[in-house]
């Protein structure tokens, strides 16, 4: 009997062991932090061994397969022994997708994709189709192809769970940009992360699709690649042959843009890409309109919170890398208090100067450890030629606080009558950290809600 060995006892770890159970393998369970109730419950419902707080290499290094986390690196001690001894470690799911007939979406990028992906499912469902919704968002991929396997999955995939992913074909697959992300991830070399984008390409056939952006630079000099590749070996033979469709930010929708429920340059490229992978999918026009006009949107992505005497509270908590926070500085039309920080993960800050300059009036950094928030900006000035104001902390209650009094403080003084163009009213204190979570909070998820409470606590 093939013996299956999950790292992680998360939603995809538990997940996979339902999975690795009902085809057959002797599944082990290790996780090296403490595993949540409800998993835990899962796996005894099953009757799945596993082990928390700590690894017992001896049950761990016989493995035939390893489904690891996609947050444990390869640079991880117990990985690196398993690389050595030529033990293949997959993804969750490159591994549940060998027990699938089903077709599926997917989606990846440094931006959009959580908002594109939900859009997608949310297209998916209005036009009655059996689909589930996966990857970094929604259930474990494994547990519903174990439990009640779908003829569709819309399918979210970050570049980590990419890296591990083999023989795994998208039959429909969204790339919506590539901006500096995960560099610490990626030995601080900004093509291998681009490389693991690029993995949602692999073993794709003719009659796949291939939806990008064609307004990303990045993108359209792999594209050049692909299209090189084609004539010879390229990416370990796992050649990109679908049907490749760029899409701009002038593609047509079945929608007029004032109709669309989201708003902003960026949530019209994601409906364009959206509405693309539908279509491919053949679903009908009238159908995905309704969509466009009706869908919420994604928690922690420029979520109004409350008003305090003016002042708006927007959590965009989601915003983990520096082109997330531009796309939500650029839709702020009021005078911003922005709150950044948390764990750098090899930031450039430089791509949101000019818009800092333009719409900011306070910096509030938010982290264990701000210097390199405190060497990029402290000197920087307003458009006006005054100095940004800047406001350090280390924990969510100040920064809350201490946000609400600049935010009142601007608003009250002389300068408020004095905005740049095409800002006006009382400020906005804008969470949009440009960092991940995990110095101060679980993720960013408890990041946002924290802040929300504490915003409608004032």
């Amino acid at each position: 009997m093939k013996k299956l060995v999950i790292l992680g006892a998360g939603e995809s770890g538990a997940g996979t062991a339902v999975l690795g159970l009902k085809q057959g393998y002797d599944v082990f369970v290790s996780d090296m932090g403490p595993i949540k109730p409800q998993y835990k419950q899962l796996m005894d419902t099953y009757h799945v061994p596993y082990e928390e707080n700590g690894h017992t290499e001896a049950r761990i290094l016989d493995a035939t397969e390893v489904v690891k986390s996609p947050g444990i690196p390869a640079t991880a001690p117990l990985v690196q022994k398993l690389t050595a001894l030529g033990t293949p470690i997959l993804s969750e799911i490159e591994f549940a997708a060998r027990y699938s007939r089903a077709q599926f979406v997917c989606i990846t990028g440094s931006n959009g994709k959580t908002t594109t992906t939900s859009l997608i499912y949310d297209i998916f469902c209005r036009a009655g189709y059996n689909v589930g919704l996966a990857g970094n968002i929604g259930k474990s991929l494994a547990l519903q192809v174990a439990l009640d396997d779908k003829q569709w999955y819309v399918v979210e995939l970050s570049s980590f769970q990419l890296d591990n992913m083999y023989r795994f074909r998208a039959h429909i697959a969204v790339l919506m940009n590539i901006t500096p992300d995960h560099l610490d991830r990626y030995d601080f070399c900004f093509q291998n992360y681009v490389d693991a984008k690029m993995r949602i390409t692999r073993n794709q056939q003719p009659d796949d699709a291939f939806i990008y952006w064609q307004g990303d630079p990045v993108i359209m000099k792999e594209i050049g690649k692909l299209n090189s590749a084609k004539q010879e070996a390229h990416r370990d033979g796992a050649v990109c042959q679908a049907t490749l469709c760029p899409f701009t930010v002038e593609t047509p929708l079945p929608v007029p843009d004032a109709e669309l429920s989201l708003k902003g340059v960026h949530n019209r490229l994601n409906a364009t890409a959206a509405t693309l992978a539908a279509r491919k999918a053949g679903i009908d026009d009238s159908v995905i309109a309704v969509s466009l006009r009706t869908f919420a949107g994604v928690e922690h992505r420029l979520q109004f919170v409350c008003e305090k005497n003016g002042i708006r509270f927007i959590n965009d908590s989601k915003a983990t890398n520096v082109n997330s926070c531009f796309y939500a500085l650029g839709a702020m039309t009021t005078p911003t208090v922005l709150i950044l920080g948390g764990k750098d993960k090899g930031n450039d800050y430089s791509e949101i100067d000019d818009l800092v300059r333009q719409k900011c009036h306070t910096l509030v950094y938010m982290g264990l450890h701000n210097e390199k928030l405190h060497e990029h900006f402290d000197c920087m000035t307003r458009l006006d030629g005054t100095p940004l104001r800047i406001i350090d902390t280390n924990n969510l209650a100040d920064c809350v606080r201490l946000s609400y009094q600049a935010a009142l403080d601007f608003d009250n003084s002389p300068k408020a009558g004095e905005l740049p163009e095409g800002l006006k009213g009382h400020s906005t204190v804008l969470l949009s950290p440009c960092c991940a979570s995990f110095d101060l909070f679980r993720s960013y998820e408890d990041r946002g809600d924290q802040f929300m409470s504490a915003a409608k606590s004032l």
